[in-house]
């Protein structure tokens, strides 16, 4: 019997995913990507498992992210700010010690006047557009650089990077033409370390450049579109809260959108897209009693999902008994089809009002992180 919907997170697992990707791009680095608060589970507890395992490189997205990571792991790894700095936080972030990732000659030239005004030279990873039009220098700032190298000025360049936009499907085109633009604008940064894959990238068949970002994939969730290779981290469990049995025809949750075709039994847990389950999941999505697959019927609610279990066993229905959302039965990779999103939006929504069980249980789950 259980008391509350708990979040298990097994850092034996994460441990294992970081070994495996770093195995597999050996002699290329291994670095994790913690943001957003370590995918929801607590980025300096992910940060520490992964320094555990020989990581040093660790990227967030934000410096907000960067400042509440540094402490707990100065000396021990680098933190990378992917979006780079917005204007006014350069001085905040040199003394933090975090690096950012230069993504426009505006960043590149706010961080070289903070070089400037400190009297040394800075760090700083540049990233360049090679075709995904988000984040990175595009073409004509890159052939200003490239034409003014000057503008680096008072900045040590660590990484020339790039980002692949469908890094899980090897064979789609666009990531030969990335890797291609990639090449050659490194052409232009002879010597300068390179790293271009994230998680899907890992298990591109060739080589991996000097410096992988593990995402997803570290986390248990699925890099590519075939047979997940990776362990899963994170379970997710809740109790039946109440049941009863409803007539043929009765209507269930908010707008009645399910009327029960038989007399159904219907099982209540409390957890609902307040929690992060997505709403869309009503009359889609299901959970799992005993190995016995218990669809959600009618609207997910804020705070509680309705499930039919009438062909579940009834010593297995019971004020308490366990449900099981994510698990054996079901992957985070699975809920998120049946929801229409990726693994990683499941992931980082999974709230806060989880009771949260560290395995291996000797391991101390350090103070989550408080960003936003």
């Amino acid at each position: 019997m259980i008391t509350a919907a708990r979040l298990t997170i097994d850092l034996d697992a994460l441990a294992a995913n970081y070994r495996q990707i770093r195995d597999r791009v050996a002699p290329a680095q291994a670095g994790g990507v913690v943001k957003a608060d370590g995918y929801g589970l607590g980025a300096a507890t992910v940060a520490r498992t992964l320094i555990a395992q020989g990581c040093r490189n660790l990227f967030v997205a934000l410096f907000s992210e960067a400042e509440a990571l540094v402490p707990h792991v100065a000396g021990e790894a680098e933190v990378y700010v992917l979006n780079g700095l917005l204007p006014g936080l350069e001085a905040r972030c040199a003394a933090l010690g975090a690096i950012p990732v230069l993504n426009s000659l505006d960043q590149i030239a706010r961080w070289s006047m903070q070089a400037k005004a400190d009297g040394k030279i800075v760090p700083a990873v540049l990233q360049v557009d090679t075709g995904m039009s988000r984040m990175g220098l595009p073409e004509d700032e890159i052939e200003q650089l490239i034409a003014k190298p000057d503008l680096l000025d008072g900045i040590e360049l660590r990484f020339l990077i790039s980002h692949l936009a469908c890094a899980d499907d090897p064979g789609d085109l666009a990531n030969a033409a990335q890797e291609a633009r990639f090449l050659a604008i490194a052409t232009h940064f002879p010597g300068l370390p390179l790293a271009l894959d994230n998680s899907g990238g890992t298990f591109h068949p060739r080589g991996h450049f000097d410096l992988v970002r593990a995402g997803i994939a570290l986390y248990g969730g699925n890099p590519g579109a075939g047979p997940n290779p990776m362990q899963p981290v994170i379970g997710l469990e809740a109790p039946i809260a109440q049941l009863r049995t409803i007539p043929m025809g009765t209507g269930v949750g908010y707008g009645l959108t399910f009327h029960a075709a038989r007399e159904t039994r219907i099982a209540t847990i409390p957890v609902g897209y307040a929690d992060g389950w997505p709403r869309c999941l009503g009359n889609r999505g299901a959970a799992y009693i005993a190995g016995v697959r218990a669809p959600i019927v009618g609207r997910v609610s804020m705070d509680s999902i309705t499930l039919d279990v009438t062909d579940v066993p009834a010593k297995h229905l019971y004020p308490g008994a366990r449900v099981e959302l994510i698990g054996p039965q079901q992957s985070i990779d699975q809920v998120a089809a049946d929801a229409g999103t990726i693994s990683y939006e499941i992931l980082t929504q999974l709230s806060r009002r989880y009771d949260r069980d560290y395995r291996p249980a000797h391991a101390p789950a350090l103070d989550r992180s408080t960003i936003a």
